[in-house]
């Protein structure tokens, strides 16, 4: 027979009430408590916070859930609305005649811009060098937040793909 403890942490009451909130959390009058025995565990997170898809699927592609770009020799807006974000793809440049090439992601909130990645290639000969270098990061956008992509010369791609993974609040969006 096992030893049964009380455990009182309102870190740990705050973090049920979110996993579990159909169930209102621990509930008014109710401690969490801990077990010295052995008990099988049976994992309903996914159901509890609402979601039915494995982790692995939710942030599947989807024809309606991503947005491609390619940027080539200028910059673009490539998103400008809330929440988190997975931008992925390949920057593709061609680097020739001791020219030095870039290709960078900015997130900017219209008035302080901070450069995410930047991809550089400088080549010191008079050979063509073509290299792809793949990229894949997660972006948080509050309000007034946007991301650009920028490619400085013709023969220089940055080509991807964005999908919205959930809102600000951290709501999962399924594909």
């Amino acid at each position: 027979m096992g030893s049964e403890y009380f455990i009182n942490s309102q870190e740990l009451e705050n973090k049920v009430r979110n996993l579990l909130p159909s169930q209102g959390g621990a509930g008014a009058g109710f401690d969490l408590s801990a077990s010295t025995q052995i008990i099988p565990i049976i994992d309903l997170t996914e159901s509890a916070e609402g979601s039915n898809f494995r982790q692995d699927l939710q942030t599947s592609l989807s024809l309606k859930t991503i947005t491609a770009f390619s940027v080539e020799n200028s910059t673009s807006t490539i998103i400008n609305n809330t929440g988190y974000y997975r931008i992925f793809g390949t920057f593709n440049g061609l680097s020739t005649n001791s020219t030095t090439n870039t290709g960078k992601f900015t997130l900017t909130d219209g008035v302080t811009p901070k450069v995410m990645y930047d991809f550089r290639m400088q080549v010191n000969t008079s050979n063509n060098i073509n290299a792809i270098i793949p990229f894949d990061f997660l972006v948080k956008l509050e309000a007034g937040n946007s991301v650009t992509a920028t490619s400085d010369r013709a023969n220089n791609f940055l080509i991807g793909v964005t999908r919205q993974i959930a809102d600000l609040e951290g709501n999962l969006i399924n594909p």
